[in-house]
């Protein structure tokens, strides 16, 4: 397990090297906004939950898809996930990639997010804010009232305050854990080794 300062720090080198948004739109977000956003992401979560077995899966993909790509920025997890070797890839390849993982990350939570058992959400109103981005901590209420952390790193460009990393149980970053997978894929297989991989990923995910 590595500590979230650490994830943090190597993320916005990351980012730096993608071009990010300018430090004046990022000065002009009120961390309000981002507040709202995962507060939005967490209703549409929480109300996909109450509808899941009528949805099935696949309802629920589409109801949760264009709330995911609003709530995230897909493409630059997509280059932050894959890392380095970002830039040895084609433009072609980048692109399918980016569809390919943005379809994933979608599908993930229809996957997880599949039933409802009086569940609820709770957003700290005040984030972790940093001159780079900042930190909104969430957690989700289990029926047993056990909290599972969902920290959501994120990052003010052309789009507001979108998501690029989550830490789970507060540490532990999506994003470092699918770099690992996605590289050694990459070295191994190429990019289609890679394509192939997110794609079956997805149609795993929902059966």
């Amino acid at each position: 397990m590595i500590e979230r300062r650490r994830f943090i720090r190597t993320l916005l080198g990351a980012a730096s090297l993608v071009a990010l948004s300018s430090s004046v739109a990022f000065a002009q977000a009120s961390p309000e906004q981002a507040v709202a956003t995962i507060k939005g992401l967490c209703d549409a979560l929480l109300d996909t939950m109450k509808q899941a077995s009528q949805l099935g899966a696949r309802g629920r993909y589409q109801k949760l898809d264009p709330i995911v790509r609003r709530a995230y920025n897909l493409p630059l997890m997509a280059r932050l996930a894959i890392g380095p070797d970002w830039q040895k890839l084609s433009p072609d390849e980048q692109q399918q990639l980016v569809a390919a993982f943005s379809d994933y990350s979608v599908a993930t939570y229809a996957q997880r997010f599949d039933g409802y058992s009086g569940e609820h959400f709770e957003v700290d109103p005040q984030p972790t804010v940093s001159a780079n981005g900042l930190v909104v901590n969430t957690k989700l209420i289990k029926s047993s009232g056990e909290p599972v952390q969902l920290n959501y790193f994120m990052r003010s460009g052309d789009a507001g305050w979108q998501i690029i990393d989550v830490y789970l149980s507060g540490t532990v970053s999506q994003l470092a854990t699918q770099r690992s997978e996605f590289t050694s894929v990459l070295h191994r297989d190429g990019a289609a080794g890679l394509l192939q991989l997110l794609k079956q990923k997805t149609a795993d995910a929902l059966k």
